[in-house]
């Protein structure tokens, strides 16, 4: 089987085993056969399998706020990025998906067997490419191949989750917090370890993306210890503790600043070195395919990031024929607002520039984009339940990407809510640059990133109780990202762009940038494009700011086929909806499509298409 179409095509046969009747033959064939698992073997192995992640990944375990006394104490560790860390990450994975797929059985109930198939999946995603053995495993982004860069990694992303998801309500909370300071120094030696194997193994960062890579790692510790978010975030938590006296606080932020001053910023100095050192030797050439093993790495992602069963090469038509559909409608809108000269990206530049679509660049400035948004979240929940039947009950927050990290982050994210509702989701926005978030596209990005887009997906997710956790949190990227980007389009039938043209372009504008990143993503990584080439032809596409546009190119060079998921979704539910409203025609009901959608949790889009099929059936 080409190993493309294993995600898509794997899901559908295991599916169809298990759903066509017998033949009279193979009704002897299952008498002589083992019977099949029972609901309770298949749920104890599903359990077993999620425990074991779960003890790699106490991180996420903070991160969900999974009961330490279900998924046992993790409160004071971190994960083991080490080399063998690693190892033993993806060697439990890989046999978890081959113990789950040994129950697979033609007499399971279709509910079982999608359980199964849905988890063994997630556990070949968590495995990652057993033939690129450089990178390293992320909970979200799965096998990802750059253990260090600008954009993600072990050394950005468990700073944030101490600043921001680790709670000190109780002294033993704060006990924990600096237990885990102290791991987090062994995390950074393990990195260290980790970047130097993969250079061994031939696998070095592009050398374009070592300047943010290394600035990140600078500022890192450009703070004086004490005023470092590590130490400061930590006081204010203290400071809000009932029962610690001022001395207790005192003493506990002194021993993190010690930490930090004596374990963290050296060991932060030391893999600063082997980077500035590794970026001598590091490849001009930026697409993964310039790396051992590269170019089959790049087939693994688009199977496990895309999900598709197309070609690199179909993928890179399909954006082509996308930028053009988009572009053209957004002249439309153009001309008929009195922009009528130069191309499309020339006048969307000119837009970008005009101060009635600017913020202030100050503090003032940030603050009222930031109470604008916050607002366009009130209004859109106002008229969801015209499109939507069920809503999720967790709140979502907007806030401002930390500074310290902003230079290399992506212009807008979201982090979900704990796994019990008690924190909420946050769509996080890139503040750095002003001039790159003109307040034409800022109504898109919240429809995507918080309501309805990744809010309601992931809060939703979190709530289908008998799905399990890894299927609560399951990374399924075109699902997520494909979901998130359909918001967009959901946004504007909901009429959240009446009387605003402009608003409506910077939607357009979302849209083929999602279309470009198709072309350059396989221009990078497949027709090795070099990095200008990528630049250019995306600043040309989408008409964005070169303050936006490099970062952009950069972060699709670290995160090889994660760009692709989000049209290649897209347009598998818009497929899947204009079958649904064509075979249904008056009966077609949006929010009952929607639940189709959302309530069965995150999944491969195969298993989509088969549950829109099973419902049409069942509306007609």
């Amino acid at each position: 089987m080409n190993k493309l179409t294993a995600l898509a095509l794997g899901v559908s046969l295991a599916l169809a085993g298990c759903q066509d009747a017998p033949t009279p033959q193979q009704e002897n064939q299952t008498q002589a056969a083992p019977a099949a698992p029972s609901s309770q073997q298949i749920a104890k192995a599903v359990d077993a399998y999620t425990q074991s992640f779960i003890d790699h990944q106490s991180a996420l375990a903070t991160s969900l706020k999974l009961p330490s006394e279900q998924y046992g104490p993790y409160a004071s560790k971190l994960p083991d990025y080490s080399v063998a860390g690693m190892q033993r990450l993806q060697q439990d994975m890989r046999h978890a998906a081959e113990q789950l797929a040994a129950l697979q059985h033609p007499a399971l109930a279709p509910k079982d067997a999608l359980h199964l198939k849905v988890n063994q999946v997630i556990a070949n995603y968590y495995a990652g490419d057993v033939d690129f053995a450089a990178g390293y495993i992320d909970t979200w982004g799965g096998h990802l191949p750059y253990v260090v860069n600008q954009l993600s990694g072990p050394l950005i992303d468990l700073p944030n989750l101490l600043k921001d998801q680790h709670e000190i309500n109780s002294e033993q909370d704060a006990k924990d917090y600096l237990a885990r300071l102290n791991a987090f120094n062994d995390v950074v030696k393990q990195v260290q370890e980790k970047v130097n194997a993969d250079a061994k193994l031939g696998v070095i960062l592009p050398k374009a993306l070592f300047p943010n890579t290394l600035g990140y790692l600078e500022n890192f510790t450009s703070e004086a210890p004490g005023k470092h978010s590590l130490v400061s975030s930590m006081k204010t938590k203290l400071d809000q503790l009932e029962g610690l006296s001022k001395q207790q606080v005192t003493e506990y932020v002194q021993q993190a600043e010690e930490i930090v001053r004596s374990k963290i910023y050296p060991a932060f100095a030391s893999i600063y070195k082997d980077m500035q050192r590794l970026q001598e030797q590091a490849p001009e050439q930026v697409g993964i395919w310039a790396q051992p093993n590269g170019e089959a790495f790049y087939q693994h992602e688009i199977t496990y990031l895309g999900d598709s069963d197309l070609s690199a090469e179909q993928i890179h038509q399909l954006g082509l024929d996308e930028v053009k559909r988009i572009s053209e409608r957004m002249d439309e809108i153009l001309k008929a607002n009195g922009y009528s000269e130069g191309s499309v990206n020339e006048r969307m530049q000119q837009l970008n520039a005009e101060p009635r679509f600017l913020y202030e660049d100050s503090d003032a400035g940030r603050a009222e984009l930031l109470a604008f948004l916050r607002e366009e979240i009130v209004t859109i929940n106002q008229k969801a339940p015209d499109y939507f039947s069920t809503l999720p009950p967790q709140k979502v927050e907007v806030r401002r990407i930390p500074v310290a990290v902003e230079a290399g982050s992506a212009g807008g994210y979201y982090n979900g809510p704990s796994l019990d509702g008690s924190r909420p989701g946050v769509f996080y926005i890139n503040l750095k640059d002003m001039a790159a978030v003109p307040s034409f596209g800022m109504k898109t990005l919240t429809y995507h990133e918080a309501v309805p887009g990744h809010h309601f997906q992931i809060a939703l997710n979190m709530l289908q109780q008998d799905i399990g956790l890894m299927r609560q949190n399951a990374s399924f990227n075109a699902y997520v990202e494909g979901w998130a980007l359909y918001s967009e389009l959901v946004a504007y039938e909901i009429g959240m762009y009446e009387n605003d043209p402009f608003g409506d372009l910077g939607r357009l504008q979302a849209e083929v940038y999602r279309a470009a990143r198709l072309v350059v993503d396989t221009g990078l990584h497949y027709k090795k494009w070099s990095r200008q080439q990528a630049i250019d032809y995306f600043a040309a596409a989408t008409g964005s700011p070169m303050s936006d546009v490099v970062p952009a190119i950069d972060r699709y060079i670290a995160w090889p086929g994660q760009a692709l998921g989000y049209k290649l979704g897209m347009l598998k539910l818009v497929e899947l909806r204009e079958r649904a409203q064509q075979a249904l025609g008056d009966k077609f009901n949006i929010k009952a499509f929607h639940d189709v959608i959302l309530l069965s949790g995150a999944r491969p889009m195969t298993i989509v298409e088969q549950d829109v099929d099973a419902w049409i059936a069942t509306q007609k």
